[in-house]
């Protein structure tokens, strides 16, 4: 006995719009295709606004940095106040508002005095008080010098905070001796920055000048590790200068130029090396010198003093002689006595008619002469700088020729050209035996290794990563958003598009479904279909027997007992 399996004819399909055909679509799909399908919604949702919000986020750039917690909050006041958006790093240090508005929140934060600075200046000055007494008005001009030459200093690159205590004694005239002002800094320096001595005597050299009748030894400066900076910014300290450490370089390179601008054009700019050392004396020397010459003669020395004594008496006798006229004439012009040739006593000359008769006389003359000494006195100060010794070495390299093969080979340098070349390093640097100067030239081959650069990878170019670090997010989110889409909404979407099955009415019950699905016997003849449309029904067929096989199961393995149990009791009877 055959069981015959009756099929209820459907109504026919009406054609549904796309929309009536999606929703039809979703209501087919289990559970867990609605879940899923929500789920990837959802998520593809929440990426969207994500990539919206961070498309939407301004740039935000540095406003204020090193801002004290009085002024920050000062400013973040005033920002919440004009509604301008801003964000805290290092620590509420800085203060960051969008780029776009960098300057004009800057202008208008500076209209209202902002920031104002832990630091007060000369401005505390202008709220001087009716009444203050003249202690008050010291006291606030010394805070607001301190508080100018903070900020002076703190303005240095290396320096990111500073604080200046200045002892200024009060100055009146009932003290024999005034005491002077004394100065002392205390640096904080940024991480890694250091100060040179130079800048150390630049500090010194402004909080001196800023005071007056304050001396630069009075200062000093001290870092946040407690070093004293300023131990020989005024030279006074015993050690080495950097700027003799810079002079005596700058003579090495000197000489050492020279000597490479010489041999240069003869052995080629890559075939020599030259080195000099100087050693060069920066003592201050102080030389007196008195040096006397042996006596000179009288008529070259310079007379010092000179001393004349003379004495004498004389007895004179009765006038005597011819008379006459020529007795009463008067004498001729008298000649000194020192000067006049044969002059006998007293200056008489011989020849000449004395008055009366012959005198007697007693004659004594004494003269002392003195000299000035021929002295020099010489001062001698030795400049500092002075070179006392040099040494210079040079290398030379091979020189490169060919053989007969063509390959390239080097030979040495001749004798005859090193000595020329040692003559002329001797002369280049000045060389001088007295003073232990010493040259060493050396003829060697030089090792030409090619030292390759390692070119960075592609990946590793500063510029990719900087591409890649700001493409990440962008890519990431939509990367993330293709995975939700084609694992999660698409199955679904593919399901809710698929057009419903022909055949079976809506409730029958899953029997009937699947054996109107299998069943290829026409239960009354009709009209034979189109081929294309046999083959289309044929797979809807096929894929909604395979859907009920995966969403109902045991309603699949029923059907099939019973047919099994059918085909049993028909082969019993």
């Amino acid at each position: 006995m055959n069981t015959a399996v009756a099929t209820v004819d459907a109504p026919p399909l009406q054609t549904a719009g796309p929309p009536n055909r999606l929703v039809q679509g979703f209501a087919r799909l289990d559970s867990g295709r609605k879940l899923m399908l929500g789920l990837g919604a959802a998520a593809l949702l929440a990426l969207l606004v994500a990539a919206a919000l961070m498309a939407g986020r301004p740039e935000f750039r540095v406003l204020y940095a090193n801002l004290s917690p009085q002024d920050g909050g000062a400013v973040i006041e005033q920002l919440s106040q004009l509604g301008v958006p801003y964000q805290h790093s290092e620590g509420g240090t800085a203060i960051l508002v969008p780029a776009d508005r960098v300057h004009d929140v800057r202008l208008q934060l500076a209209a209202q005095g902002l920031p104002r600075g832990s630091v007060v200046g000369f401005e505390l000055m202008d709220t001087a008080r009716l009444g203050m007494t003249q202690f008050q008005e010291r006291l606030n001009f010394q805070r607001g010098l301190e508080g100018e030459l903070v900020r002076s200093i703190s303005s240095l690159n290396a320096v990111a905070e500073a604080r200046v205590h200045l002892a200024l004694p009060n100055q009146t005239g009932f003290f024999r001796e005034q005491q002077k002002p004394s100065a002392s800094v205390l640096l904080t320096l940024h991480g890694g920055r250091v100060l040179d001595r130079a800048q150390v005597a630049g500090i010194v050299h402004l909080v001196a000048s800023s005071v007056p009748e304050m001396r630069p030894a009075a200062v000093s400066v001290v870092d946040q590790q407690g070093n004293l900076l300023s131990q020989s910014a005024d030279g006074a300290q015993s050690g080495i200068d950097s700027r003799q450490l810079e002079y005596r370089r700058m003579v090495e390179q000197m000489y050492a130029q020279r000597i490479l601008d010489l041999l240069e054009p003869l052995v080629g700019r890559q075939n020599v090396r030259a080195q000099v050392t100087a050693d060069v004396d920066f003592s201050v020397t102080d030389q007196t010198s008195e040096q006397f010459r042996p006596n000179q003669a009288p008529n070259e020395a310079a007379v010092r003093s000179a001393q004349l004594l003379e004495s004498g008496s004389q007895t004179e006798q009765t006038p005597a002689g011819v008379p006459g006229a020529v007795a009463n004439l008067p004498p001729g012009a008298a000649a000194a006595p020192i000067n006049a040739p044969d002059a006998g006593p007293l200056g008489v000359v011989p020849g000449q008619n004395v008055p009366g008769g012959s005198a007697e006389a007693n004659r004594r003359r004494e003269q002392v002469t003195n000299f000035e000494v021929d002295r020099t006195v010489a001062v001698t100060r030795g400049a500092t700088g002075n070179i006392r010794r040099l040494s210079a070495a040079v290398v030379l390299n091979h020189a490169e020729g060919t053989d007969r093969r063509g390959e390239p080979t080097t030979t040495a340098l001749s004798p005859e050209l090193m000595a020329q070349i040692n003559a002329l390093v001797r002369e280049a640097i000045g060389f001088s035996e007295p003073r232990g100067d010493t040259v060493n030239v050396m003829n060697a081959a030089f090792n030409r290794t090619v030292v390759e650069t390692v070119e960075l990878p592609l990946w590793q170019q500063p510029w990719l990563q900087d591409l890649i670090r700001s493409l990440v997010w962008p890519l990431g989110l939509l990367l993330l958003a293709l995975i939700v889409f084609l694992g999660m909404v698409r199955p679904s979407l593919k399901l809710m598009a698929a057009p419903p099955p022909e055949a079976g009415a809506e409730g029958a019950p899953p029997g009937s479904q699947l054996n109107a699905l299998v069943d290829d016997t026409p239960q009354r003849p009709g009209l034979p279909a189109p081929a294309s449309n046999e083959t289309t029904v044929e797979q809807l067929r096929l894929e909604d027997a395979r859907r009920l096989a995966r969403e109902n199961p045991m309603a699949v393995a029923n059907i099939v007992r019973g047919w099994m149990t059918g085909e049993s009791t028909a082969t019993a009877s």
